[in-house]
């Protein structure tokens, strides 16, 4: 079974690829944006913190060939981070 749902390379980007890889043809955009951001330091990744801000810029969990799967394992964080903003 394909999951071809789980990998998109925009190639065609004027910022492509936006991190430093060895790889291109395994970047991975669907994630342009990294949904684990906002877990803060609870993401998971390679992240620094400069000028009080979180600095991804490392990191490469979202555009990996598994970063579906491992955002897909952190969605009930994400899921109820956004639950308590609604509140």
């Amino acid at each position: 079974m394909e999951n071809n749902f789980k990998f998109f390379s925009h190639k065609s980007c004027e910022y492509f690829p936006c991190h430093k890889v060895k790889d291109e043809s395994k970047f991975n955009c669907l994630f342009c944006y990294c949904p684990l951001y906002a877990l803060g330091k609870d993401c998971g990744g390679n992240f620094k913190v400069k000028y009080g801000v979180k600095d991804c810029s490392d990191c490469l969990i979202p555009h990996s060939e598994n970063g579906y799967d491992y955002i897909m394992k952190k969605w009930s964080e994400i899921s109820e981070l956004a639950q308590k903003n609604l509140d």
